[in-house]
């Protein structure tokens, strides 16, 4: 009786594959952690909005701009618009943040933004 070894099964290609995988963690792990900021920062607008939307424009300014320094954004994500337009308010910022991956050095711009009405 003649077994065939699976393909992938040589130490070969294990090797590859842990390769491939390695590789994959190596570009995605930078990527994941500043779109998770960006995440983290929209929700932190949302909730702002959800539970702070009747305070003054500045005290929401200040507040999203510490939340913005508590997440390591750039200076330039802290620069808040705040606008009312009857009941409803809508905050957003923009800012670059950039990733150096495989010796690549990429900006990626973010636009975020919220509305709620009170």
């Amino acid at each position: 009786m003649v077994r065939r070894r699976r393909a992938g099964a040589t130490g070969a290609g294990c090797l590859i594959w842990l390769l491939v995988f390695v590789l994959v963690l190596y570009v995605g792990i930078p990527l994941g952690e500043v779109y998770l900021r960006y995440a983290e920062y929209k929700d932190a607008m949302r909730q702002e909005l959800r539970f702070r939307a009747n305070l003054s424009n500045d005290k929401i300014r200040a507040h999203l701009g510490t939340q913005a320094d508590s997440l390591g954004l750039p200076e330039e994500a802290a620069d808040v618009v705040v606008t009312r337009n009857g009941n409803e308010v809508t905050v957003e910022a923009e800012y670059d943040e950039i990733v150096k991956v495989l010796g690549v050095r990429r900006s990626i711009h973010f636009k975020p933004s919220a509305s709620d009405t009170y």
